[in-house]
This record gives C-alpha cells, structure tokens and sequence, in this order.
C-alpha cells in the first residue's frame, strides 16, 4: 500500500482526531503511513465549530461530536488501564479493543447521509463479529473462579489496575449513552455500535473484579 498524507490543513483538532481514526483503520496493515508535518493548532475551530468527514462542519456541541469524544476519551481510559495492567490477559485483550475503538470512533463520526458513501470508499464498519469476541471474553471471565460476592455491587478502589478500569467502564457507559442519543435521533443507523459498547462495558467490570480476585489469591 503506498505511503499516506493526512494532512488537511482546513480541518480543526477534532475533525483531524476523527480523520485519523477513520484513516487508521484503513491503513492499520499498511507498511507506511507519511503524516505531513503540521501543527496542532489549525484556528479552524476558534469560531466553536468543527469538521466532520466529507467536509460537513457541525458545533462542537453536536451530539456526533459528544459521541465521538465520549469514545475517545474511552479509549484514552483503556490506555490508562492497560498501563497499570500486571496481567498479560488484561494488558493485551484491553490493547485489541483499543484498536477497534478507532473503528467505532470513526464510523461514529460519519453523518448518516454519508456513510453510503463511507462503505464504498472501503471503510470499516462495527460488526455483530467484533462483540462476538467480547462476548467470548466474557463467557471466559464468567467461568473462572470469581467468588460470587465480587458479583454484587463493587465499590472500586481494591487495585490500582482494577480501580482504573472501573474508571474505563464508567467513560465506557457514557459514551454508550451519547451513541443511543445519536441512535435515538436517527443519526446512526447501525445499531451494533450501541450493542458493542454495552457489551464492552459489561466486560470492563469483569476485568476489574477479576483482576481483585487475582490479587486476592495472590494475597493469600
């Protein structure tokens, strides 16, 4: 795949944030990806608006904008987590999902009267697949010994690790709240975006009260 510029001096941080996450998931394979050198700070959005893609320019208090914040914000959360991770299973599962976040972002961040256009430009789209694995982990959380108390209410807090995915997992339901909003106002047609971050979020908890459980064993 040849080399890719994703410069665009008209876009502000944000639509830039959003490009890059679309882009990324294209060229998540290829060999070189050439970013122009750039700065930063663009002033495009000084006036309080941003660029989507296609160039669409939406307040920066559009609920899209809302949603896909959410999700990046998300994602930095994952990264906090996975840093403070001793546990290879946690360290590496929360890395793969950090990396499909940069295809939820991106679709997220599509007007529904784009994302035709989106598919056939050869896109990555949410998949009833990509829960599938989460769904997975899940199920193999749920069959490991976690003591049935740890089931209950958790107040967080019992490991660095596990109190930053509780973090996660709360960042986690509100970006699931902002994309229902886009859901319910017929602004995202794909309703597996709502089922994926749901199911994430569902997860998140497992890892935390599973990484207390680990802990206390080791304890003992």
């Amino acid at each position: 795949m040849p080399p890719h510029s994703l410069a665009c001096p008209q876009l502000s941080a944000e639509s830039r944030m959003i490009q890059f996450a679309i882009i990324a998931a294209v060229c998540r394979d290829a060999a070189t990806i050439t970013i122009s050198k750039m700065s930063i700070a663009t002033k495009t959005g000084d006036n309080g608006t941003t660029g989507l893609m296609y160039g669409r320019r939406v307040p920066k208090t559009h609920p899209r904008v809302e949603a896909c914040g959410a999700v990046d914000e998300l994602n930095a959360a994952l990264g906090l987590a996975r840093a403070t991770a001793a546990e290879k299973f946690v360290n590496e599962n929360l890395f793969w999902i950090q990396k499909s976040l940069v295809d939820v972002m991106g679709e997220t961040g599509v007007p529904a009267e784009d994302l035709p256009r989106y598919a056939k430009d050869g896109y990555p789209t949410v998949t009833p697949e990509m829960t599938a694995k989460l769904d997975a982990l899940v199920k193999e959380i749920e069959s490991q010994n976690i003591s049935p108390a740890r089931r209950d209410w958790a107040t967080p807090g019992a490991t660095h690790n596990s109190a930053a995915l509780d973090v996660a997992r709360t960042v986690c339901r509100r970006a699931e709240r902002r994309v229902c909003a886009l859901k319910e106002a017929g602004e995202l047609p794909n309703a597996e975006i709502v089922i994926y971050l749901n199911r994430l979020s569902d997860l998140l908890w497992l890892f935390a009260r599973w990484v207390e459980t680990k802990s206390a064993q080791g304890n003992a």
